[in-house]
């Protein structure tokens, strides 16, 4: 019960390897968050693995989601990041979601779901509005299959619409997403914790 927290980041951008990512730098930016609360973690860009289309723990051939899946049901914080586009999380972020439809079957030795008691907390960048509908679609399907949502959990950059600059662009940090992520990170840890002290019952 004292080992240390863990996390997990899902950077959900189009970008693959080794292009910039702002959704890849604001992942690291909530871990780093969570680490001056005694989580560690590292960051999953998905696109650079292939994730079959389907919402079965495992499609089969090539399909990387298995080794995937072990990392996030290991972790005990989920960091969710996804980019906007035309108003929307990306379409990579929606594979992954559907993906993590196969956790609503899976359950532990106990009857329960296998991402109860975990965490989850949203990221979203973008030079278009958008982020608070995302949150909303993030945060109902992660709970759906399992994840508790901390208060004040959603960190998110919008950018002057139609203009160029991206979040990964910026000098520094702007003060409100520094606040955000400060918050989000504090209170997943806080979360965290109690739900390894006191777990979901079973019945």
């Amino acid at each position: 019960m004292n080992a240390p927290l863990t996390a997990v980041a899902i950077s959900c951008t189009l970008k693959p390897s080794p292009g910039d990512s702002s959704s890849d730098l604001l992942a690291s930016q909530i871990l780093a968050a969570l680490a001056g609360h005694g989580v560690t973690g590292e960051v999953i860009r998905a696109v650079d693995h292939v994730i079959s289309p389907g919402v079965e723990k495992d499609m089969g051939g090539n399909d990387a989601w298995p080794g995937l899946r072990r990392q996030i049901l290991d972790a005990d914080i989920l960091v969710f990041v996804t980019p906007t586009w035309m108003g929307q999380h990306s379409s990579v972020a929606q594979r992954v979601l559907e993906r993590l439809d196969a956790e609503l079957s899976e359950t532990d030795a106990r009857g329960r779901l296998t991402l109860l008691d975990k965490v989850a907390i949203a990221g979203i960048v973008g030079n278009e509005d958008g982020a608070h509908h995302i949150a909303a679609i993030l945060f109902q399907s992660l709970n759906d299959v399992g994840y508790t949502i901390p208060s004040q959990s959603s960190v998110y950059w919008n950018g002057e619409a139609m203009q160029t600059v991206d979040y990964k662009d910026l000098d520094d940090v702007p003060e409100k997403v520094a606040a955000a992520t400060a918050t989000a990170a504090r209170n997943a840890a806080h979360l965290a914790r109690v739900l390894r002290e006191r777990e979901y019952p079973s019945t």
